[in-house]
Formats: C-alpha cells, structure tokens, sequence
C-alpha cells in the first residue's frame, strides 16, 4: 500500500514538470525597448489570455539590447529602433522579413507633478523655455538622449545648454533627479513620461521641432517558435491595439 501511494507521488511530480517543460517551451522571449514599455506591459496581458501562451519580457535601452543581441542572447522577438533592427537584419540575428514597425512616439518634458508646466506652443517659444531653464536632464546613451542632441545641434542650441545640462544612464535617473529638484527639465519619449511617478508631462515637443522615436518588431532567425512569433506581431500590430497606443502616448507609423 505504502509502495502504491509512493510511485503514485513519483507519478504525480513526473507529470507537473512534464507540464513545466510544456509551458516553458510555450513562453516567447521578448526584449523590448523602454519607449513600449507601456503599451506592452498592458497589451501582453491580453495576448497570454487570448492564446494561452506566456512572454517573458526584458526592457532596456535599445542600444544595450542590441549590443546584448550581438553577444548571443537569445529571443524570440526584439522591439527596438529601426537602425538597431535594421543592424540586426544585417547580422543575420533577425529575420528581414519580420520587420515590423508597431508605433512611434515624440518626445517631451518631464517636470515635477506639480510644477508649472513650460511653453511649448512654438518652436520659438520651444527655445525660449530652453534657454531659461535652470537645468535638463536626459538620457545620452537612449534613442530620446540622441534625437535631443541632434536637434539642438540643429538650432544651435547645443553648446549654450551644455553647462546647465545634467546627462543621465537611465530614465529612471532622468525621473529621479526631476523629482529631487535637481534638475528643472528632463527629455523622454512620452510614453516613458506619463507612467513615471512623481512626474508629469509638461508638454509634447512644438511639430516644427518634434523628433518620433518608432518602435520595430523583428523576429530572431534562431528562434524555435516563428508560428507564435508571428501571432505576436499580429496581436500587437491589430486595430484593437491602437487604443491601447493612444493612452499611452504613442501612435501608428504614418
């Protein structure tokens, strides 16, 4: 009797890891970009709901998931800039046919909640809020931290702001610093702004002036699952999911 209930235990466990190794071979590994941290972080809910399947997501910066991509790191679908998709492609790590973009986002201030919020109905009025900043803050290694740059190279901007300019690893540092008073103005996409505790947007960057971070899917030629890489990227580029895109700050590819 004793050595009935036994192998019936033995059984009983044998069968839950067996249902283990099933689930795992079911997980989708995504390493995503923060600038869709948002919108993926409410959309992959659903997608596990509607197909039983589970994503096991990774965020950073696109530049050091790329970097991370070249090293060997396996996944099963990347979300990341273009150029860094695109460097991918040509590195034989992601596949040129699942190139996918989902959404852009422009960029914005950060101020403290409840801080005035800054001028920026015109470019002019753009610049303005700028140069009478005490402080800015942003991240130099993210797509947002380089977009920045460039346009104040572009207006000329850039070596006026460079003492009065705090530069961040993170975006969590940008949102720090701005909550401790450190820093008056910080630089993020806006779907990165408006989850941020602490902190709001004060105001989308003026059209003239406005620089779009877009996001890209691209799957991994190595990866052991395409079919449901493929229901991903659906899910993920599908009209219910464009409302999703809206309340977070970003917006379909034009």
């Amino acid at each position: 009797m004793k050595r009935s209930r036994l192998f019936t235990a033995i059984a009983a466990i044998a069968f839950a890891c067996a249902l283990t190794v099933v689930r795992a071979a079911d997980d989708l590994t995504v390493l995503s970009s923060n600038g869709y941290q948002a919108v993926l972080e409410d959309l992959a809910p659903r997608f596990e709901r509607a197909t039983k399947r589970k994503l096991a997501v990774t965020y950073d910066l696109a530049a050091t998931l790329r970097q991370q991509i070249e090293g060997g790191r396996s996944f099963d679908l990347a979300i990341l800039t273009p150029a860094a998709i695109d460097e991918l492609i040509k590195a034989g790590r992601v596949t040129a046919a699942s190139r996918t973009p989902l959404a852009r986002v422009g960029l914005g201030f950060a101020i403290r909640a409840g801080a005035r919020k800054p001028d920026v109905t015109t470019a002019d009025a753009f610049k303005r809020t700028l140069t009478d900043a005490q402080s800015i803050t942003y991240v130099k290694e993210g797509a947002s931290g380089v977009a920045f740059a460039a346009l104040l190279q572009r207006i000329g901007m850039a070596d006026a702001l460079k003492p009065k300019t705090k530069l961040a690893s993170t975006r969590d540092e940008v949102g720090e610093v701005i909550v401790r008073g450190d820093a008056q103005l910080g630089v993020l996409p806006m779907s990165e702004i408006l989850p941020m505790k602490g902190i709001q947007l004060g105001g989308a960057f003026p059209a003239d002036v406005q620089t779009y971070i877009v996001m890209v899917a691209g799957a991994s030629a190595k990866s052991a699952d395409s079919k449901g890489v493929d229901e991903l990227i659906r899910f993920l580029t599908a009209a219910d999911a464009t409302p999703v895109l809206t309340a977070k700050g970003m917006e379909r590819v034009k």
